[in-house]
């Protein structure tokens, strides 16, 4: 699977059901495996008092990717 594939999906929590957001970037270790991703939240998720507008999932909680979102568990 490419990045570019992977961007096109939504990012779920699978602990309330709601859109995180999408991927914009992954994190990969010097010896070249793929440790998490970098999500961009949605806008109904960045509060006035927050300053981070995305967020790092790393991989072992991502729960399943599908053909057209990725489900996580997330508490943020």
């Amino acid at each position: 699977m490419r990045l570019s594939e992977l961007q096109d999906k939504d990012v779920v929590n699978v602990n309330d059901g709601k859109k995180i957001g999408n991927i914009i970037d992954i994190i990969i270790s010097s010896d070249g495996k793929m440790n998490g991703l970098i999500i961009e939240k949605t806008k109904f998720l960045i509060s006035m008092f927050s300053t981070r507008d995305e967020i790092e999932i790393k991989w072992d909680q991502i729960e399943k990717i599908g053909e057209d979102v990725i489900l996580v568990k997330s508490n943020n």
